[in-house]
């Protein structure tokens, strides 16, 4: 079943307007543990816009520009790594879909920004049963891995502003994160974190962000709990109004 994001996002206002009249709280988000995600199989909705990767076949980004931020001519990119295990704290829902918790917020973000967008999908797939996704991650940490990436990024020194999304994994970027940062080289970029976590918002990963890319400049960025992410695309935009990132409507 495929619909556009805008759509989705629409269904999603409306949700959270009924919910907050009824004074109910939404419910999903990342995995305990801090072991967000796992996600997207072939066949769920793609965001409008510039759709960098599919589940399917990873492919690079489009070097097209979506959409222009309100204020400036900068191009912008939303990348993102998002793998939601079998807890379902770690997923949204979404008018029946399923949405991995940073995967959501990526494409709220994409969607009201114009950007193009490009998910980081490991080359040897993460398992999705939570407590092995738990031991693979733990077993990163031990060895200081670099797991690979499918695809790459086309033109990546075209782009300006790069919102870089990921789950708060031990505490730490997923470090599949490492290799990503490792890969590209952002100087003289602007770097727009945002992640979501269960209790551990960023913990010190902007800061493992800027000795990874000591040339570009990395902003404060937004930090989402699980237990808040199905309701929060409107603190998302008006976060991205706040940055002077909100596309304008022609």
């Amino acid at each position: 079943m495929k619909r556009t994001l805008s759509t989705l996002v629409a269904l999603l206002l409306a949700a959270a307007m009924a919910a907050a009249l009824s004074a109910c709280s939404g419910s999903a988000s990342e995995a305990p543990s801090r072991s967000d995600s796992a996600s997207s199989a072939s066949g769920q909705p793609a965001p409008a816009g510039s759709e960098a990767v599919s589940s399917e076949a990873p492919q690079q980004a489009s070097s097209a520009e979506a959409g222009t931020p309100s204020g400036t001519d900068a191009k912008t990119l939303v990348v993102y790594f998002s793998v939601p295990d079998n807890r379902d704290n770690s997923y949204v829902e979404v008018n029946g879909e399923r949405l991995g918790n940073t995967q959501y917020m990526a494409y709220v973000i994409q969607e009201n920004t114009g950007a193009d967008i490009f998910r980081i999908l490991p080359k040897t797939p993460y398992p999705t049963d939570h407590d092995e996704l738990l031991r693979v991650a733990q077993n990163e940490i031990r060895t200081h891995a670099r797991p690979e990436i499918e695809g790459t990024i086309e033109n990546f020194d075209s782009y300006d502003t790069v919102f870089v999304g990921y789950p708060n994994w031990n505490s730490d970027m997923p470090y599949i994160l490492y290799t990503f940062f490792e890969t590209y080289d952002f100087s003289g970029k602007t770097i727009v974190p945002f992640n979501t976590h269960g209790g551990s918002g960023f913990s010190r990963t902007r800061e493992t962000i800027a000795k990874l890319q000591p040339n570009a400049t990395v902003q404060e960025g937004k930090s989402i709990s699980r237990n808040d992410i199905a309701g929060a695309a409107p603190e998302i935009v008006d976060w991205l109004d706040q940055i002077g990132m909100l596309k304008t409507n022609p």
